[in-house]
């Protein structure tokens, strides 16, 4: 009941932040187009029309014109978009199941084993993580999965320290204390008392790190290790217009506008979680 009133409290807060709720809607509107653009694209991202190359916005049919290979810019936005919001979200929920995993076993088992996962997360926060997701992907290879292993595990650490903190907080209260007196085992107490009470925070880091996936995988294809093709991404749209922004900037005007404005939004929804529940918890103390 606790965690549910935190939750609701913090939900009401973030709702009195217009920016923040307009954002929220924004993105759920572009989860929903990302799923749709099977049935929203008026082209295949792959159908190649060489007679047809290099057209601007709105000519022979083509809402965002076409690239240099003759095909729909707006398909391939729109599949661009289903591509990075699928590395956003799969890789953050890799990186999550992974902080959880250390950061719970860390900060509820205490002793020699929190001393030896912590020391390993030091490490491995020691390491840049944009460099080691390049060498996972360099290992693995350039498909999407490969791409959301590398961003996912190169992007734990933080979390982990997060939920290792709130578990060591948690785990003191009373009502922990009270649980355990009567005999609860660890995972009980975990799945109804910390997880719950921790979500908060995680949901506030969750909302900026799905951006830094989406970064990263647009980073990624700038060094020539994105999603590899003919699946289209934001970055590779950017890349591959770039030699032809002179004469033809629509190639590169829809990817970066849209990349723009997904940044925002989860930007601008991260700030209000971080509001919402920051003020939840002064509440509460």
């Amino acid at each position: 009941m606790r965690a549910q009133s935190e939750l609701g409290r913090g939900w009401v807060r973030f709702k009195r932040n217009r920016l923040a709720l307009g954002s929220l809607i924004f993105v759920g509107v572009l989860v929903m187009v990302a799923v749709a653009a099977p049935v929203l694209a008026p082209y295949s991202y792959t159908e190649q029309d060489l007679t047809a190359r290099l057209l601007p916005p709105l000519a022979d049919g083509h809402l965002l014109g076409t690239d240099q290979l003759g095909r729909d810019v707006f398909s391939r936005l729109l599949y661009s978009l289903r591509t990075a919001l699928m590395i956003g979200f799969a890789a953050e929920l890799v990186a999550l199941i992974v902080a959880l995993g250390v950061g719970l076993w860390a900060g509820w088992r205490g002793g020699k084993a929190e001393s030896l996962l912590m020391s390993f997360t030091d490490v491995m926060y020691a390491f840049p993580s944009y460099l080691f997701s390049v060498l996972l992907v360099v290992i693995m290879g350039r498909s999407v999965f490969a791409i959301i292993l590398a961003i996912g595990i190169a992007g734990w650490v933080t979390q982990a320290r997060l939920v290792r903190a709130q578990v060591l907080k948690i785990k003191n209260f009373e009502y922990v204390e009270a649980a355990r007196s009567i005999g609860t085992g660890g995972v009980a107490i975990t799945v109804r008392h910390i997880l719950p009470n921790a979500v908060g925070p995680l949901l506030v880091t969750t909302s900026f790190a799905i951006p830094g996936a989406i970064i990263a995988e647009s980073g990624l294809a700038l060094l020539g290790l994105g999603v590899a093709p003919p699946t289209p991404s934001w970055g590779g749209m950017i890349i591959d217009g770039y030699t032809y922004v002179l004469a033809n900037p629509h190639l590169i005007a829809a990817p970066l506008a849209l990349f723009s404005l997904t940044m925002l939004a989860f930007t601008w929804m991260g700030d209000g979680l971080r509001d919402a529940f920051d003020s939840s918890e002064e509440d509460h103390a």
